[in-house]
């Protein structure tokens, strides 16, 4: 059977952008999204507020530390990820969805913003070009 892990994000990060680096050199940086979700209209209308942990790696994860800051809008393609974990205080599995970033778009008006820095993942065509199996792992 085949499937498919794709998702699609755009919100405004929740803190900086938090960057290291892993033994093998590689740059990973971890980001909080919000992502409003409005419905209904007139006095019913309420807002659904998702957060969620996106990972991005390589030379994307340094762009994203440089240029990106609290409240900055964000468009991100990437793919779901399941983490789990013993929690050491209870000692039960707990688990979360993040997403690991394939590209990372910039918004205009963020905190950092320098003047349309653009996806950071982009071709000469402007379109998101592949991210190398090397860059991103599995």
């Amino acid at each position: 059977m085949a499937s498919v892990n794709k998702v699609f994000l755009m919100g405004n990060l929740t803190r900086d952008p938090e960057l290291r680096y892993i033994p093998s050199g590689q740059a990973v940086t971890t980001l909080g999204l919000a992502v409003n979700n409005k419905f209904g209209k007139g006095e019913d209308a309420k807002e659904d507020v998702l957060f969620i942990d996106v990972t991005v790696w390589a030379k994307s994860a340094e762009n994203c530390a440089e240029y990106l800051g609290k409240g900055s809008p964000v468009f991100i393609e990437g793919r779901l990820k399941l983490e789990s974990w013993d929690d050491k205080e209870s000692g039960q599995k707990r688990s979360k969805v993040s997403v690991t970033a394939i590209s990372v778009q910039f918004l205009s008006g963020g905190p950092k913003s320098s003047g349309g820095r653009g996806n950071q993942n982009a071709g000469q065509d402007g379109f998101p070009r592949p991210v190398d199996d090397d860059e991103v792992p599995f």
